[in-house]
């Protein structure tokens, strides 16, 4: 499943992120994880929740991404959702398609490994196609 959460920056779409991922730790029964930019929500997210920096990795294209997020699942088979803040930067994807194409990988991902992706992207929701707008669970 793909949840996407969308809104203009600043509109405090990572703070429902974090909330979510800290409500969710509640009731898995498997493992979850937060991609973000930085390390800057660290104290704010539970500690059962891994916490990854993605520049700690020298991730700079939306391949790279990818094979980044296969790693991860080739590590732990107990991941049940995967939480992705600041998208357009984790991927460093800059317009809008290239993030639909990668979505659609992640949506390909999460069928096979049933794995769930809520995600964080800035952007208004009548600018987005109607493919992702299926996804869209949370506007700001």
């Amino acid at each position: 499943m793909i949840e996407l959460i969308v809104g203009a920056k600043g509109t405090g779409k990572t703070k429902i992120l974090m909330a979510k991922a800290n409500d969710d730790i509640k009731v898995t029964g498997g493992n979850t994880v937060y991609l973000d930019i930085n390390n800057k929500h660290m104290y704010e997210l539970s500690h059962r929740i891994r916490l990854l920096n993605v520049q700690d990795y020298n991730i700079n294209s939306a391949d790279m991404f990818l094979g980044f997020i296969y790693g991860i699942i080739s590590q732990d088979y107990d991941i049940d959702k995967m939480f992705l803040d600041n998208f357009t930067s984790i991927t460093y994807i800059d317009n809008i398609e290239r993030a639909e194409n990668l979505i659609k990988e992640l949506a390909n991902i999460s069928e096979k490994y049933e794995i769930d992706f809520v995600i964080s992207l800035t952007a208004d929701k009548d600018s987005l196609s109607d493919y992702l707008k299926e996804f869209v669970t949370v506007t700001l």
